[in-house]
C-alpha cells in the first residue's frame, strides 16, 4: 500500500507544478496585455444584415450619370425590401437615404447553337441620398 501512495504523490505533485506554471504564464500575458495602450477606432461596426441585402454597386454609364443627381444603383437580393435597403445603405456607407426605388430585371432568353436557355434575372435598387453627401463606388 505504501508503494502505491508513493507513485500517486508524484503524479499529484507534477500536476500542481503544471497548474502553477500555467497560472504564471497567464499572469505574464495579462501584465503585457495591460501595459499596451488601447487605441479605439472610430469605425462603425457593420452588422451581417447589410450584406444579406446588398450584393454590389451597379456600375454602368447610366449609373455614373445618376451620381450627379445624388442617386446610386446597387444590385440587391431578390427578397430585400425598401426599408431594409435604406437601413443597410445608411449603415454601410454612413449617408442619409431620402428614397429607394426597386427594379426587377427579368431573365432573358439566350441561345448557343441548338441549346437555348435563360440569362439569370436580378433585382436592383436606385437609392437617392441627401444633397452634399457622396458614396465611394468602385467597379468590380
Amino acid at each position: 500500500m505504501a508503494l502505491k501512495d508513493f507513485f500517486k504523490r508524484k503524479k499529484t505533485e507534477k500536476k500542481k507544478e503544471i497548474v502553477t506554471k500555467k497560472i504564471e504564464a497567464e499572469n505574464k500575458f495579462e501584465k503585457t496585455k495591460e501595459a499596451e495602450p488601447v487605441i479605439k477606432s472610430e469605425k462603425k461596426v457593420i452588422t451581417g444584415e447589410a450584406y444579406r441585402i446588398l450584393k454590389s454597386p451597379h456600375v454602368s454609364e447610366k449609373a455614373t450619370d445618376l451620381t450627379q443627381k445624388n442617386q446610386y444603383i446597387f444590385n440587391i437580393w431578390e427578397n430585400a425590401t425598401k426599408p431594409e435597403i435604406k437601413k443597410s445603405i445608411e449603415d454601410v456607407c454612413g449617408v442619409e437615404v431620402i428614397s429607394v426605388k426597386t427594379i426587377n430585371i427579368p431573365r432573358k432568353k439566350r441561345r448557343l447553337g441548338k441549346i437555348s436557355g435563360f440569362k439569370k434575372g436580378y433585382k436592383k435598387a436606385i437609392v437617392r441620398i441627401k444633397e452634399g453627401q457622396k458614396i465611394e463606388v468602385m467597379p468590380r
